[in-house]
């Protein structure tokens, strides 16, 4: 128990003095294991790291990663918002109701809550400011928004899981469609309840033969999830081939179809997205020093006979886990969490019979929330920037959506159709 007070202790006491996520999980994990585990070499550490990181389906990341800022750089962030402002400019709150379905758009094509936000967000925060939405309101539902990012494929958290797990990464990405198409509709539903009370603005009613034009120019994106589930489930492409031809697919829009791609903005493209693809693989590698390091203690199968001791209930477990994971999504990084907990859960999870689809769904859908909930809310943060304003005034108008992201997880909780489904139905 020493053991166990010590790596957690020297972790989260790191992370209240400002450290990254992944740098404090790889000093208390090392520390730990120099201290309390002297017959263990420290070389663990670099080959855990590397262990962690060595697996061919993540290399989907950086690609999946540099499409998205590819496509975002080639023009295509203001033709998916022109689509969405035509199809939604006619109600009231109409540009409100297009970011999100701008952000249901993007999310099929990088994966990144954060690359999203920051594409659509210094796009469409400065416009609702301008056409009179509140500071606080535009950021909170911005960052809501691109909750959808790691929830519709391709999504970075259900590669991790797949990698993780062993499951099929195809499934993963197909369960999460339906999920993803539900949070959107559950925020335009906030979104129109906003709108009766507060003087939204109406962008204006679009003409069909110009949905049409707007339609046809942003075709080249809109296509593109399908070209990522289509390619993966019929066969033709795994997710890391699919994800490499969707890097060849974006610079031949970006170079030949909207002609808006230079090498300039290849370069920014690759910075960018390598910045990313770093972050998420200094935390992918060290959480795995970190689960190493609770293996050795044995901590994990403690952890599962005190839940089944507790409860063998399946409903009371993922309400349990539900609990527990949304207290640590408030201060963990969802990627970190997952490679953290899931191994510690999802057998459990297996014991009481809890389809592996749906509880990994749960566990991604709850920490992906995590986006929006204070103190660290990634997403938050960003979009609070963004819009100039301090973090409490996004916080103060985050509720609202904060309670619909709640909703949906309740119903994904106890209604496993929801997410399996759409992967049986596809794929048998």
């Amino acid at each position: 128990m020493a053991l166990v007070s010590l790596l957690l202790g020297s972790i989260f006491g790191l992370m209240l003095l400002g450290i990254p996520v992944a740098f404090a999980i790889l000093v208390g994990g090392a520390v730990t294991i120099a201290i309390m585990m002297p017959q263990a070499s420290l070389i663990i550490v670099p080959q855990q790291i590397f262990n962690g990181i060595d697996s061919f389906s993540l290399l989907a990341i950086p690609c999946f990663l540099l499409t998205g800022a590819l496509m975002s750089a080639g023009g295509i962030t203001t033709r998916l918002l022109a689509l969405a402002n035509a199809i939604l400019g006619r109600f009231k709150g109409g540009l409100a109701m297009s970011n999100v379905l701008s952000a249901a758009f993007f999310a099929g094509i990088s994966g990144s809550a954060v690359a999203d936000t920051s594409a659509l967000g210094r796009i469409l925060i400065p416009a609702m400011i301008q056409a009179g939405y509140k500071p606080g309101f535009t950021a909170a539902l911005t960052a809501s928004a691109n909750v959808l990012a790691p929830i519709i494929p391709p999504s970075i958290a259900f590669i991790v899981v797949g990698v993780l797990t062993g499951q099929s990464i195809t499934r993963l990405f197909i369960a999460g469609i339906l999920i993803g198409l539900l949070y959107a509709l559950a925020l335009i539903i906030v979104i129109a309840w906003q709108a009766r009370t507060h003087d939204f603005p109406v962008h204006g009613r679009t003409p069909l033969p110009e949905i049409w034009r707007t339609f046809v120019d942003a075709l080249a994106a809109v296509v593109m999830p399908l070209l990522i589930v289509g390619g993966i489930r019929t066969g033709i492409f795994n997710v890391t081939e699919v994800a490499a031809v969707t890097v060849l697919y974006a610079l031949f829009v970006g170079f030949v179809v909207y002609r808006e791609l230079t090498v300039r903005k290849v370069y920014d493209a690759l910075v960018s997205s390598a910045h990313i693809t770093a972050v998420i693989m200094i935390i992918v590698g060290t959480a795995r020093v970190f689960s190493w390091a609770l293996g050795y203690t044995g901590l994990p199968g403690q952890i599962a006979d005190y839940l089944l001791s507790i409860t063998e209930s399946p409903l009371m477990f993922l309400l349990l886990v539900n609990v527990l994971l949304l207290i640590v999504g408030m201060f963990v990084e969802a990627n970190a969490a997952l490679i953290m907990l899931l191994p510690v859960l999802y057998p459990v999870a297996m014991q009481l019979g809890i389809d592996p689809l749906h509880f990994s769904t749960v566990m991604v859908v709850n920490l992906c929330i995590g986006l929006i909930t204070p103190p660290v809310g990634l997403t938050l943060n960003l979009t609070t920037l963004m819009a100039g304003i301090r973090l409490e005034e996004g916080v103060r108008a985050i509720w609202p959506f904060l309670a619909a992201a709640f909703i949906v997880l309740a119903m994904l909780a106890y209604i496993p159709g929801l997410a399996t489904w759409l992967p049986n139905l596809l794929m048998g």
